[in-house]
């Protein structure tokens, strides 16, 4: 029995730090991010297509899709960042399948799909229960131009093109508020791993 958990918080929440709490405690971890990375590499359908939407100006001289480049792209542009998910996260999707449906094969008993957009793109309802890894804005916002070295403006940018975190907690299964130190946000992510492993061992 294999239970697949959907992790996903907004960005500079500690989602990747659950993630690495979780892989460490025993989970087979999934990322997204990873995957996307995958199926965006020269040479893929995925590539062929970003390019002829975006045009070639996406690509670096190493041939490769320059991810800066067409990030400025759909900052801030619905329609434009609406067709770049609609081209790769089907991508991931069946990508993503397919590593879950391994680690079922594998004997796994906690399967963890790390999908930040997990709201904005994805189906919850495919998940056997959703883990959000939350913080305030405003710390989010402090962590990204720290840690990032992002400014006012691109910060403010990158969290308006997610949905508010609010609108997420009540589809949540758990809820991970990470607004104080590590420590905390390990003893919070603790409690709720002994959560669902505990409803895997009811199964």
């Amino acid at each position: 029995m294999t239970v697949h958990i959907g992790l996903t918080g907004n960005i500079a929440s500690g989602k990747s730090t659950v993630a690495e709490l979780f892989r460490r405690w025993g989970a087979t971890v999934i990322d997204a991010d990873l995957l996307a990375r995958e199926v965006q590499r020269a040479g893929t359908p995925v590539f062929a297509a970003i390019v002829e939407r975006f045009g070639p100006e996406v690509v670096r001289r190493d041939g490769e899709l320059d991810r800066a480049v067409l990030r400025a792209r759909v900052l801030g542009e619905p329609a434009e960042l609406a067709a770049l998910n609609a081209i790769v996260h089907p991508a991931v999707r069946r990508r993503a399948g397919a590593l879950v449906d391994e680690a079922r094969r594998a004997g796994a008993r906690i399967a963890v799909s790390d999908v930040p957009l997990l709201f904005e793109t994805d189906d919850p309802g495919r998940f056997d229960a959703v883990v959000l890894v939350d913080a305030p804005a405003p710390l989010r916002r402090e962590r990204l131009m720290r840690d990032r070295g992002l400014s006012a403006a691109e910060a403010d940018g990158m969290m308006a093109a997610q949905l508010p975190s609010a609108a997420k907690r009540s589809r949540s299964t758990h809820v991970i508020d990470n607004d104080a130190d590590l420590a905390s946000l390990e003893r919070r992510a603790r409690q709720v791993w002994r959560e669902l492993d505990a409803a895997v061992r009811r199964e």
